[in-house]
């Protein structure tokens, strides 16, 4: 190495350069700390961006799917506001409605009668509307003559049920 230096160097070289022909030892620890730097980076980058999705997944927040797409949205628009959203809505705790609404269905179709869940079976309004007609048509009566002061009373046409309330 000494024979292959310019005579205006000085005579002590540091250890970090190397002779020509030969392997740049801190180039390759460099290039290896760097790429294990870069790849640590993304790791927390995307463990951070993932933060809203699984804040909502650990608390079984029904808004769950919501908080996961709007996370893959900021993800590939870059626009932050999303992340955000996504963040304030995972940490929001929105209140079940749908068991208050399935105990006040069901009460309502014990005060009309009906078994629990059976409501929900009345999507076909075919046998109602033979009903109504049915009713409407006056049916003789057994033993009442026309005349005889037994007057036949009055057919009350079927009302038509709700179904949308039900």
């Amino acid at each position: 190495m000494a024979d292959s230096t310019h005579p205006a160097a000085t005579h002590h070289l540091p250890s970090f350069i190397t002779a020509p022909g030969e392997t740049d030892v801190l180039m390759v620890v460099m290039a290896i700390i760097l790429l294990f730097a870069v790849l640590m980076f993304g790791i927390l980058f995307l463990r951070l961006h993932t933060l809203p999705e699984r804040m909502a997944h650990k608390g079984h927040k029904i808004q769950f799917e919501i908080v996961a797409v709007l996370g893959l949205i900021a993800l590939f628009t870059h626009m932050h506001i999303f992340w955000v959203a996504g963040l304030l809505l995972a940490l929001i705790d929105i209140p079940d409605f749908g068991n208050a609404l399935r105990r006040i269905a069901g009460s309502t179709e014990k005060m009309a009668g009906m078994k629990p869940g059976e409501g929900a079976d009345l999507g076909d309004t075919s046998d109602i509307e033979q009903l109504s007609d049915t009713a409407a048509a006056p049916s003789p009566q057994v033993g009442s003559r026309p005349g005889d002061g037994t007057a036949a009373p009055k057919p009350v046409p079927a009302r038509r049920k709700e179904l949308g309330h039900a």
